[in-house]
C-alpha cells in the first residue's frame, strides 16, 4: 500500500516538543533505524523515510503541534503528478480542460486546486514526485493513454495558449503600475477592449491608477486583461470574490459565453451557486489539507455538485467525507420574537456624496439576520453605526445592547500570538467555537504570519467569544472554502441556541446566507450615490425583494435541496416570474 508522510513545518516546532519527540517515540527509530531524523540547517525540521515508515499511527498522535500526517492511499495512486519538497504535499491527478464547456474545480482549501491549475497553465512545471522539474516528454509519458496526454502534447507544440487569472487579486498593484486604461491596452492581443470593459462595467474606473481601485474593481480589471489575452484556455481561480452577487451574475455569464469550439474554460469557485450556475462539468477535488489532492473524473454540474456535497464518488468508490452536507427544504418561519434586542429610527449618515437612510428596524432576541445588497449600497456603515463605531448624523440606534464586531477588512500586522489573542476563547468556548473552526493548529502562530482563511476564522473566533447580546459579521466567509462556510454556520447556530442572543451577517454567498438566516435585510438605492435599508423580512419575502433587484430565480435541486439558479428564460424561470415567487417558487 502507498504510503507517504507529511511534515508540516509552518506547524512543526522540535525545540517546544523536547527536541523531536516524533523521532523518540517511533518504534523503528528503536530498533536502530533513521527513519525519523532531524532535518538539514537552517530550520532542521525531522524527515520521515517513507520507506521505513510502518504507519503505526504513534508519531502523528504524540506531535503536540498536530504537525506530522502518516496517510496510507488507494493502491491504484503511485507517482504524484507534483510534489513539494520531500514530506510536503502530494498532488496526483490533474483536472481536464475540454473546449467548447466551462469546467469547474470544486473542494476545500489545501487540496491542490490552485496548484492543479497553475500545472494546466505552464506556471508550474510539475516534478513527477522527484526533487527536479520534469521534461515535457516524461509528462506525457506520465499520462499515456489519459486525456491530459493529449492536452500535454498540445501545449507543447503550442497548440494552446493559456490566459490565468490568478486567485489573490489584492497583490496585482505591487507589481503592476499604471493606470488602468493603460495596463488593459498592453494586453490587448484581440482588440475588444471596450467590448469587454462594458461587459465587465469597469470603464468608470479606467482613468484611476491600479493601486487606487477597490477589491470588486481590481477583480473586474484581472478578469478583463486574462480576456484580452489571445488565447483558447482561460484559466480563473476564485474569480467572485470582493464581488458583490449581482457582479457575480455578470461575471459568470461573461465567463460562460467564452467556451465555444475552439476554447475551453477552467474555474476554481468556492460560491457553490455560482459554481453550478456558471459550469457544464465538474471535477470534484479532495484529500487532506496541506497532505495531498486528488481530482475525480468529471461530472455533469448538477451530479458532480450533489456528489461532493455527498461526501461520496460512487462511481469511483471513494468516500473523501464522513458525513453528508445537507440542505433542508425550509422549516416553517420561526415566530418574530417580541423582545427587541436592539432597534434603529430614523438613521441618517453622510460619507462624502454617498447618504444612507434607514427607518424602523429592530433585532429580536434568538435570531440570525442575512443582509444583502450591492457593494457601495451602505451595509458596512449600517451595520458600524449599529456596533456604535460610526455615529448617526440624525435619528438614533438603542444603546442598552452589548455589541460584539468583526469587521470586514483584516489588517493585521501584530506578531501577537493567536493563544493570546484566543486566551477567552480556549478557555470558555473550546467546544463550541475553536474546535469546530479548527483554531487549534494556530494558537502558536503569530497574526502576521496566517493566511487569509486563517485570519478570518481566528477573526469570528475572537467575535464570537465576547460577552455580547448582539454579534455582527461583515463578510465572513471571504477566503473561507464550502466546508468551512457550513461549519462557521453551524457555530452560529449553536451559539445563538445556546446563549439566547443575535447575530446579523453580511455577506455575498447566498448559499452561505439562504443556509444560515431566519430574516433578512436588504439595501436599495444606487450603488456609492444612497442606501436604503429595508426590513428586517421573513425570509420569502426578503430574498423575493432581493432577486427581484439581482434579476434572478432561484429553486431547489430535487435532489439534495440545495438553493440553484434558474436558467434565464428557463420554465421554472418564466413560471416563477409570472407567479411573483422568485425564491423557491
Amino acid at each position: 500500500m502507498p504510503r507517504i508522510a507529511i511534515v508540516r513545518k509552518d506547524r512543526c516546532n522540535p525545540q517546544g516538543c523536547g527536541g523531536y519527540l516524533c523521532a523518540k517515540v517511533c518504534p523503528v527509530n528503536m530498533e536502530g533505524q533513521d527513519c525519523i531524523v532531524p532535518g538539514p540547517p537552517p530550520d532542521k525540521k525531522p524527515v520521515i523515510d517513507e520507506k521505513l515508515c510502518t504507519g503505526c499511527g504513534i508519531c502523528p498522535n504524540r506531535c503536540p503541534f498536530e504537525a506530522i500526517d502518516i496517510i496510507n492511499l488507494p493502491e491504484q495512486l503511485d507517482n504524484p503528478i507534483h510534489r513539494y519538497g520531500r514530506n510536503g504535499f502530494h498532488l496526483y491527478s490533474l483536472p481536464t480542460p475540454i473546449f467548447g464547456k466551462v469546467v469547474g474545480i470544486v473542494g476545500k482549501n489545501g487540496v491542490g486546486k490552485s496548484t492543479a491549475i497553475k500545472i494546466l497553465a505552464g506556471l508550474i512545471k510539475p516534478n513527477l514526485g522527484t526533487d527536479k522539474d520534469a521534461a515535457f516528454e516524461e509528462v506525457v509519458k506520465f499520462f499515456k493513454g489519459k486525456e491530459a496526454q493529449q492536452y500535454f502534447e498540445a501545449l507543447r507544440d503550442g497548440k494552446v495558449r493559456v490566459a490565468y487569472k490568478p486567485q489573490h487579486v489584492e497583490l496585482i498593484p505591487q507589481t503592476m503600475k499604471g493606470k488602468v486604461s493603460e495596463l488593459l491596452r498592453k494586453v490587448d492581443e484581440r482588440g475588444r477592449f471596450d467590448e469587454v470593459v462594458d461587459a465587465l462595467g469597469i470603464r468608470e474606473v479606467l482613468d484611476r491608477d491600479i493601486s487606487q481601485v477597490s477589491g470588486g474593481e481590481l477583480q473586474r480589471t484581472a478578469i478583463a486583461a486574462t480576456v484580452l489575452r489571445k488565447a483558447n484556455l482561460y484559466v480563473f481561480d476564485e474569480p467572485t470574490s470582493y464581488l458583490d452577487i449581482k457582479q457575480r451574475i455578470v461575471v459568470s455569464k461573461f465567463i460562460k459565453s467564452l467556451a465555444d469550439e475552439n476554447t475551453a474554460v477552467l474555474v476554481v469557485e468556492h460560491d457553490l451557486i455560482i459554481l453550478d450556475y456558471m459550469t457544464d462539468l465538474l471535477h470534484v477535488m479532495y484529500g487532506r489539507e496541506g497532505s495531498y489532492g486528488i481530482v475525480s473524473l468529471p461530472k455533469a454540474t448538477r451530479s458532480g455538485m450533489n456528489i461532493y456535497l455527498e461526501g461520496w464518488i460512487r462511481d469511483e468508490n471513494m468516500r473523501f467525507r464522513d458525513h453528508e452536507i445537507k440542505f433542508l427544504s425550509r422549516p416553517p418561519p420561526k415566530p418574530i420574537s417580541k423582545v427587541a434586542l436592539t432597534s434603529w429610527a430614523g438613521l441618517k449618515k453622510a460619507l462624502g456624496e454617498f447618504t444612507l437612510n434607514a427607518g424602523e428596524g429592530n433585532v429580536g432576541r434568538s435570531t440570525v439576520i442575512g443582509v444583502l445588497g450591492e457593494n457601495g449600497m451602505g451595509k458596512t456603515t449600517f451595520v458600524k453605526m449599529l456596533a456604535g463605531v460610526l455615529t448617526p448624523d440624525e435619528g438614533g440606534v438603542s444603546d442598552k445592547v452589548k455589541v460584539s464586531y468583526k469587521p470586514q477588512y483584516l489588517d493585521v500586522q501584530s506578531d501577537e500570538l493567536v493563544m493570546t489573542v484566543l486566551e477567552e476563547a480556549t478557555r470558555k468556548y473550546d467546544a463550541q467555537v475553536i474546535v469546530p473552526l479548527e483554531i487549534r493548529p494556530l494558537l502558536l502562530k503569530p497574526l502576521n504570519t496566517l493566511s487569509g482563511g486563517e485570519l478570518q476564522r481566528v477573526m469570528i473566533a475572537k467575535c464570537l467569544s465576547q460577552d455580547a447580546d448582539l454579534y455582527l459579521l461583515d463578510e465572513p466567509s471571504a477566503y473561507l472554502d464550502i466546508e468551512q462556510r457550513l461549519a462557521f454556520s453551524k457555530v452560529v447556530r449553536d451559539v445563538v441556541e445556546q446563549r439566547g442572543v443575535s447575530v446579523m451577517i453580511v455577506d455575498h454567498d447566498l448559499l452561505f446566507i439562504d443556509y444560515l438566516s431566519d430574516r433578512i435585510i436588504t439595501f436599495e438605492g444606487v450603488p456609492a450615490r444612497h442606501g436604503e435599508v429595508k426590513g428586517p423580512f421573513v425570509m420569502e419575502e426578503g430574498m423575493n425583494r432581493f432577486l427581484t433587484q439581482v434579476g434572478i430565480t432561484m429553486r431547489r435541486d430535487q435532489e439534495s435541496n440545495r438553493p440553484r439558479i434558474n436558467k434565464p428564460d428557463s420554465r421554472l424561470d418564466r413560471e416563477q416570474r409570472e407567479s411573483g415567487k422568485l425564491y423557491y417558487g
